[in-house]
């Protein structure tokens, strides 16, 4: 199979996140596909334009929450990449719903949630990358399979190029899959 080479930019596949903050008092949300794991401890990363309306909500807080939309809310979370909280208010687009410290709005539609405080800012380039730990997260019960959540009934977007895709099957387990290589040999 041979390689061809194409322009020099990120592609994809990323996950595709909506980032929640408040700003000026109400929630925010801003559509991400930069945003990770960054290590084995309770800790996320997002990449956030410095300019976006949501940064400002981040930094003055210093909470923000990632928000795991399903498949089924692909338009509510391409206008919210689309368009800026400066200009438009996007405090209704979903229903917030808070945990007891009230730092940072979480979307109720969303089936996976995760409250983070910002613990390091590193700027890069015209970004800011927010470090947050972990300190909920929430899941729809529905989503869960002998209480773990369940991918496929979490049912993410991943983002690639400009288009927006679902999962549809698993594929195998990780540090399982692998297995029938290493018995091989």
């Amino acid at each position: 199979m041979e390689k061809i080479k194409i322009q020099n930019r990120p592609f994809g596949p990323f996950p595709t996140m909506l980032v929640g903050a408040d700003v000026n008092g109400k929630p925010n949300y801003v559509t991400v596909g930069a945003c990770g794991v960054v290590s084995l401890k309770p800790m996320l990363y997002i990449s956030l334009k410095s300019t976006h309306y949501t940064t400002a909500g981040v930094k003055e807080n210093g909470y923000f929450s990632v928000n795991i939309p399903p498949a089924d809310l692909v338009e509510q979370t391409d206008y919210c990449g689309m368009v800026s909280g400066k200009r438009i208010d996007k405090s209704n687009v979903f229903v917030p719903f808070y945990d007891e410290s009230g730092k940072a709005p979480m979307i109720k539609e969303c089936t996976m949630n995760f409250l983070c405080k910002v613990v390091q800012v590193i700027p890069i380039d015209d970004f800011e990358m927010f470090l947050g730990e972990i300190v909920a997260v929430y899941v729809n019960e529905e989503c869960l399979t002998e209480g773990k959540p369940d991918p496929l009934k979490i049912n993410p977007m991943i983002m690639m190029g400009a288009s927006y895709y679902d999962l549809n099957q698993l594929l195998g387990n990780a540090f399982k899959a692998g297995l029938k290589i290493s018995e091989g040999k």
